[in-house]
C-alpha cells in the first residue's frame, strides 16, 4: 500500500466518524454546528483526495478500495444519527432508500469486477449529483437549527428526499449498465 495524500485524506474521513458521533451526542448547544462542520470537513475531503489523485496522479488500488468504503460509512453514520434524532417515517424511509442502495451497488460493482466487466459500472454524471445534493442534505441535517431565517432542517429534509430519489435513479443506471453482463452470465443450474 502506498501512502499518498488521497489515501491520508480517506484514512482521515474514517477517523472523522467516531469523532462526528462524539460530537453529535455532547450535550452542549454548539454540537450541531460541530457536528455539521465535522461532516463538511469529512465531504470537502472526499472531493480533495479524488482532485489531488487525477490532478498529481497519485491513485492506487488501495485508494480506490477504500475511498468509496469511507464515504459510505460517514454517510451511513450521518443517516443514522439523523433517523435517530427525528424518528419519522420519512425520514427512515430515505435513510434506507440511501443505506439500502448502497450496499446493492457496491455488491454490483464487485460481482461485475470478477465477471470483469468493472468498467461498465462507472460512477455517472447522476451518480456525482445524488453525492453532492446528499452531502448537502445531511450537512443541514446536522446543523438543525434556522439560520439567516432559512429552516435549515426542512431544506435539508426536502434535499434528502431529492437525494433519495437521485440514489434510486442512479442505483437504476448502475443496473441498466450491468444488465447485459447479468443476463448472458447465466448458467443452468
Amino acid at each position: 500500500m502506498r501512502l499518498t495524500v488521497p489515501n491520508l485524506l480517506t484514512f482521515l474521513r474514517i477517523v472523522l466518524i467516531p469523532v462526528l458521533v462524539l460530537v453529535f451526542y455532547l450535550p452542549y448547544k454548539w454540537t450541531n454546528f460541530a457536528a455539521a462542520a465535522v461532516f463538511g470537513f469529512a465531504s470537502v475531503t472526499d472531493w480533495l483526495d479524488g482532485w489531488i489523485a487525477r490532478r498529481y496522479d497519485q491513485y492506487s488500488t488501495f485508494g480506490a478500495f477504500l475511498d468509496p468504503v469511507a464515504d459510505k460509512l460517514m454517510v451511513a453514520v450521518a443517516l443514522l444519527l439523523t433517523v435517530q434524532a427525528h424518528p419519522t417515517p420519512w425520514m427512515a424511509l430515505w435513510a434506507a432508500v440511501i443505506i439500502g442502495r448502497e450496499i446493492a451497488v457496491s455488491a454490483l460493482r464487485e460481482w461485475m469486477a470478477e465477471l470483469g466487466e468493472r468498467a461498465r459500472v462507472k460512477v455517472a454524471t447522476v451518480g456525482k449529483i445524488k453525492t453532492i445534493v446528499q452531502m448537502v442534505s445531511l450537512g443541514c441535517l446536522l446543523y438543525q437549527d434556522d439560520l439567516f431565517g432559512l429552516r435549515i432542517f426542512s431544506i435539508g429534509e426536502w434535499l434528502l428526499a431529492a437525494a433519495a430519489l437521485l440514489t434510486l435513479w442512479s442505483g437504476w443506471e448502475y443496473l441498466r449498465a450491468a444488465w447485459p453482463v447479468l443476463k448472458n452470465d447465466e448458467r443452468p443450474g
